[in-house]
């Protein structure tokens, strides 16, 4: 099955000219995540997420280890933005996230990473932590466009959205790849310093839900749109996996797909909270599976030591 990028038809249509402007006015004084820094970052002043005017990247490459709707056989074309809207105590990534690793980039370069990943072959670009950059990407995303650029955009986020700013990628983005970290507020602020993600987050699953529902996939089982929910499972039950997977069948469907990772590893500040200190255990990550059961959620994979594998009775079928 042939699938073209609804950013081919925004772009026509001039709807992607439209969200840059929108989005690109905000850098004045940036509303573009929860935290509403009211940064001018037009004058290089940067807020919460530590970055000014330009995007600023780590790396980019094919990536083989994300879900195997996304990576495939050829690689997700994944691209790491440096700065974060979160500041997670055990980020894995702190390096860039939080210590401002990476290079400034300008549009046209990044558009040339994009470009540099559909030649190598990638089945997508996959933008990691793309929220505070919005209006950098799609401005590139617009001179890639009439040069080729023709593969999903995968929105690979933390999960802390505003639904007005997600809106605006309505037609745009075809994959969400949206984290759910936490079912309780009170964690969420201990651990990540953002009391309000509980509810930003599903206010934006639901606006990703509402955009491009359910994954389709195509005949060789690539994703060519749809959301697909992750959810990192936590030691002391810290990411209230029982609320979130309530939430995600009865407010989205409980047909959605859900990545269950049991990648935990106490890195960057987790040494200084007792709950983050350790791996989780076999059975807590077996718990968080029965509890996705319980729901009815059969969609999705699982997470083991030798990487990716599906759940039991899940079955993708192919876009005909």
């Amino acid at each position: 099955m042939e699938h073209y990028p609804s950013y081919l038809e925004s772009y026509q249509n001039k709807k992607l000219a439209k969200a840059i402007e929108t989005l690109s006015a905000m850098l004045a004084s940036c509303e573009i995540c929860p935290r509403r820094c009211k940064a001018n970052r037009m004058k290089g002043a940067s807020g919460f997420c530590k970055t000014g005017c330009a995007a600023r990247v780590y790396n980019f490459m094919p990536h083989h280890g994300e879900e195997p709707p996304l990576s495939g056989k050829r690689g997700s074309g994944t691209i790491f933005f440096a700065g974060c809207t979160m500041a997670c105590a055990y980020c894995q990534n702190f390096e860039f996230s939080q210590l401002k690793n990476g290079r400034e980039v300008e549009e046209e370069e990044l558009a040339g990473y994009m470009l540099t990943l559909q030649k190598q072959g990638c089945h997508n670009i996959n933008l990691v932590s793309p929220t505070h950059v919005l209006p950098q990407i799609l401005m590139a995303l617009s001179l890639a466009i009439p040069r080729g650029l023709a593969i999903p955009l995968v929105y690979n986020t933390g999960g802390y959205e505003l639904p007005e700013i997600l809106k605006l990628l309505d037609g745009i983005v075809d994959i969400y790849l949206p984290d759910s970290r936490y079912g309780d507020a009170a964690f969420a602020a201990r651990f990540s310093n953002a009391p309000d993600y509980v509810e930003h987050n599903q206010a934006a699953l639901i606006e990703m839900h509402r955009q491009t529902g359910i994954p389709q996939f195509d005949g060789k089982g690539i994703i060519l749109r749809g959301v697909i929910i992750r959810h990192l499972v936590l030691p002391h039950q810290v990411s209230g996996t029982e609320r979130i997977m309530e939430f995600i069948a009865a407010k989205l469907s409980p047909e959605s797909y859900i990545s269950l990772m049991s990648q935990y590893l106490p890195c960057y500040k987790a040494d200084q909270h007792k709950e983050l200190s350790r791996r989780i255990t076999y059975r807590e990550y077996a718990a968080a599976q029965k509890i996705m059961e319980k729901y009815g959620l059969h969609n999705g994979w699982t997470q083991e030591a030798r990487g990716l594998s599906r759940l039991a009775g899940i079955h993708i079928k192919p876009m005909r």
